[in-house]
């Protein structure tokens, strides 16, 4: 089993998403995707007299976007960055507390987010997701408390950051180790 926290808000997320259903499909391995907030991804706004520390911060945000839309490009994916980032933890919630396959809600969720810059904290929004994808809006405390479970749990196993994934007890944060991981599944198949 591989599980995978994941943050729609997450640049890093959204681009691992179809690259680990592909590991997925390869290897027969099956996916368990956990909700988990991550900060949002922001570009400080560049001021007159900024720090060196402020200015580096800014630039290499600007670097971290530009090569997450690179990436994007290269799956054929559209990403779009939003001047004013919305929430994702009502989607967060929902996802802790589905019933069935996820998968289709998280694709719409993701591409909601991503192209749309649609807001993943309003519940209306969240119910028009699911019921496109023929997912029922679970009961919303119950799936908050789901969430925050999950999140207090990930957190005291040392997961911080969105995509993480767990594998064989071994932790992998981000989405460049799927290639390592995808080693690790295949080899752990053939024996």
């Amino acid at each position: 089993m591989l599980t995978v926290f994941i943050d729609f808000k997450s640049p890093a997320s959204f681009l691992a998403f179809e690259p680990t259903l592909g590991l997925a499909r390869e290897t027969g391995v099956p996916v368990d995707w956990r909700p988990f907030a991550a900060r949002p991804f922001l570009i400080p706004d560049k001021k007159a007299d900024e720090t060196v520390g402020e200015r580096h911060r800014r630039v290499r945000a600007i670097a971290r976007r530009d090569t997450h839309l690179h990436y994007a490009a290269v799956q054929g994916r559209n990403m779009h960055f939003a001047t004013d980032p919305a929430g994702s933890d009502t989607a967060l919630a929902a996802l802790a507390g589905l019933e069935g396959d996820p998968v289709p809600f998280i694709r719409a969720a993701y591409d909601a987010y991503w192209t749309d810059q649609a807001d993943l904290d309003d519940e209306a929004v969240v119910a028009g997701l699911l019921s496109d994808v023929n997912l029922a809006l679970p009961d919303m405390q119950s799936a908050r408390e789901s969430l925050d479970s999950i999140r207090a749990a990930a957190e005291e196993s040392g997961i911080f950051e969105s995509p993480s994934y767990v594998i064989a007890g071994q932790l992998f944060v981000g989405r460049e180790h799927l290639p390592w991981i995808g080693s690790l599944t295949k080899a752990a198949t053939i024996r």
